[in-house]
């Protein structure tokens, strides 16, 4: 039998379909009700695809957002977060790649930028931000807390998107069961614990750039790049700036301006590679051995410069460096100086219950 709350639910769907928006409490209450499982997963399914393909508006993200926020996000706090950087993508997107977020992530932290990853374990991809986290030997099943001791001693932590130590009440469930990019894997990547104000983020579709930035500047980023890559010569893109084609950027500035523009991997002396240098192998074990000889400097071409250009792009958001072209010669002395590599022992040793554990599970791979 259909609840009252079904029946509420089943009208607002129908409003959607019908292409109507919603006003951002309509969408946080909305999502309240997913939050707390009040309606039929059928009805919660129905009610993202509809969303989705009607084409969400930056208040019904940022609804989306505050209901994950207050209802299913444990907080912490961290010295000076006004300073701390978010790294990450809302994944779904067309074309998979190995882990660039998490390699850029490390290779800025070595260069002292506080950074909060917020991630899930690959849902269409082998490769997710968590499970290469794991396969490192860093503990992504860790309270909250444990993390952000990490992003303190570190540089970086990792909540686990995924976790009900970070998102205790639905996200798992939900995100464990959906293949399709929705208004939930954008809202809920914004949903970090450590509640950053810089980021550089990643969508799955070139239409989506503007709308995430005008979100982030709603709910208190200061300062955001929101970035699209393109494939040359294809339809398919990835939430990283690409070096395989045009990335569309989206960056936020500290006055709430929003400029649009776009750059090419040959604007910062790098190549245009074959997309597939960048496909992950099947195996993750594999996967994390080729990301450590990234990281240490033992392997150049198309993965390095992925990694160093994404980096880049933290460096400039964060103010470390005064415009991309000298982030990226940052990124680069990172691994050929070895604090890559030791920053990634440091965030293993740091973001675990047993970090005897972890550090012999890097050695091995090293």
């Amino acid at each position: 039998m259909l609840t009252e709350n079904d029946k509420e639910f089943g009208s607002i769907i129908n409003r959607i379909i019908l292409g109507e928006d919603l006003s951002y409490q309509e969408a946080k209450g909305t999502f309240n009700l997913i939050i707390s499982n009040q309606v039929t997963e059928m009805q919660q399914g129905a009610f993202l695809s509809a969303l989705t393909a009607k084409g969400e508006t930056p208040e019904e993200i940022a609804g989306c957002w505050e209901a994950i926020y207050e209802l299913d996000t444990i907080h912490v706090s961290i010295d000076d977060n006004t300073s701390i950087v978010e790294n990450c993508g809302t994944g779904m997107d067309s074309f998979k790649t190995f882990n660039i977020s998490t390699a850029a992530s490390i290779l800025a932290a070595a260069g002292g930028v506080k950074m909060a990853k917020h991630g899930a374990r690959g849902i269409t991809s082998v490769c997710g931000t968590v499970d290469i986290a794991e396969i490192l030997g860093v503990d992504v099943e860790c309270s909250a807390h444990i993390v952000a001791r990490s992003i303190e001693k570190a540089g970086i932590g990792l909540f686990n998107g995924m976790s009900p130590e970070i998102h205790p009440n639905a996200l798992g469930r939900i995100l464990s069961k959906i293949a399709f990019g929705s208004t939930l894997n954008i809202a809920a990547s914004l949903a970090n614990p450590a509640s950053p104000r810089l980021a550089v983020r990643g969508v799955y579709s070139k239409e989506m750039i503007l709308p995430v930035a005008q979100v982030m500047n709603k709910i208190g980023y200061n300062r955001a790049l929101v970035i699209y890559g393109e494939i040359e010569g294809s339809d398919k893109g990835m939430d990283e700036a690409s070096v395989c084609g045009t990335t569309q950027c989206a960056e936020l500035k500290e006055d709430g301006s929003i400029h649009e523009y776009y750059f090419r991997p040959t604007d910062y002396n790098l190549k245009i590679y074959d997309p597939n240098m960048l496909i992950p192998s099947q195996n993750i074990e594999s996967e994390a051995k080729t990301f450590i000889r990234i990281i240490s400097g033992n392997q150049n071409g198309a993965r390095r410069d992925a990694a160093v250009l994404n980096a880049g792009l933290i460096y400039y958001i964060s103010d470390k460096s005064a415009d991309i072209f000298e982030g990226i010669d940052k990124a680069s002395e990172t691994i050929n100086n070895g604090s890559a590599i030791k920053t990634l022992e440091s965030w293993v040793s740091l973001q675990n219950r047993d970090p005897v554990k972890g550090i012999k599970r890097l050695n091995q791979l090293i």
